[in-house]
């Protein structure tokens, strides 16, 4: 009798994990990888902001932060809402002002 032997899964990589959703993640963390951005994500924890107000909270030019939206737009982190004259920023999913505020925690212990 022939007895094959599985290795147990990888408690940081579960055999059902599809790739898909790894390479998701790291997309994610690659749009985050960036002070700036992260700071414009626990400024919009808070709820929508337009330019000016991330420009004043965070102490950055405006085209900075303009550029540093686009990439967040980009990873529809970020979603926008036009009022008038102004385009108000938002977080797209709750989820992500979750995983920026512990990180910032976290670094913080």
């Amino acid at each position: 009798m022939h007895v094959t032997m599985t290795p147990p899964p990888s408690p940081t990589a579960p055999a059902d994990e599809p790739i898909r959703a790894l390479e998701a993640a790291s997309d994610l963390l690659k749009a985050l990888a960036s002070p700036v951005r992260l700071g414009i994500v626990r400024e919009l924890s808070e709820g929508g902001k337009y330019v000016h107000e991330l420009v004043a909270a965070l102490g950055v030019s405006q085209p900075l932060v303009s550029q540093h939206l686009r990439v967040l737009r980009n990873s529809r982190i970020v979603t926008t809402r036009r009022q008038a004259r102004e385009i108000q920023y938002h977080l797209s999913d709750d989820h992500i002002a979750h995983i920026v505020l512990d990180a910032i925690r976290h670094a913080q212990e």
